[in-house]
């Protein structure tokens, strides 16, 4: 009779554990309105950027979303012109309501970023110091269109009153 009891209590347990199994596959944990803020970013790109004595430079980036829709993956590859290369990590965070980035190269950069879309532009900040004095950087993506867009990367020593730009790299689509 006990053995009956225990039968019936695991077929049931694995029934309901296997309901909520479903349940949890059926859901996509990040579907939220913002989730698409960053589609205009996916694709294989190609880089132009002035150089020392305003050379044009040239790079690609390819930008993928990976963990089942959850993050994108940047992966920028700075030749033939500069040696960098880098990869970034970007996803939204609800709980922060805001998207969050992280950025390693092979020249030992690592950066984190925070922020938000906002009227059209994507930006996103972060807080350093540099020789003992607090500087703001962000990362602007703007002029934003189907196949082309404008990036920069600027930086502020007085709080974010005024923006120095550091780097502007135009980016156009890889056309199939």
């Amino acid at each position: 009779m006990k053995s009956h009891f225990f039968f019936v209590l695991i077929l049931i347990a694995t029934i309901l554990l296997g309901d909520r199994l479903m349940a949890q596959n059926s859901t996509k944990p990040c579907e939220f309105p913002e989730s698409g803020q960053f589609d205009f970013w996916l694709g294989e790109w190609n880089l132009t950027w002035s150089g020392p004595n305003d050379e044009k430079q040239h790079g690609t980036n390819t930008i993928t979303k990976i963990l089942g829709g959850c993050a994108i993956e940047e992966n920028f590859n700075g030749s033939p012109d500069i040696p960098l290369i880098g990869k970034s990590i970007s996803m939204y965070s609800p709980q922060k309501k805001a998207w969050t980035q992280l950025w390693v190269d092979n020249q030992g950069g690592y950066l984190d970023f925070i922020d938000q879309y906002v009227g059209g532009s994507m930006v996103l900040s972060r807080e350093t110091v540099l020789n003992g004095q607090k500087i703001l950087q962000r990362i602007v993506w703007y002029n934003i269109s189907a196949n082309a867009l404008d990036w920069n990367w600027e930086k502020s020593v007085d709080n974010g009153n005024t923006w120095e730009l550091s780097w502007k790299i135009h980016y156009e689509r890889k056309m199939q």
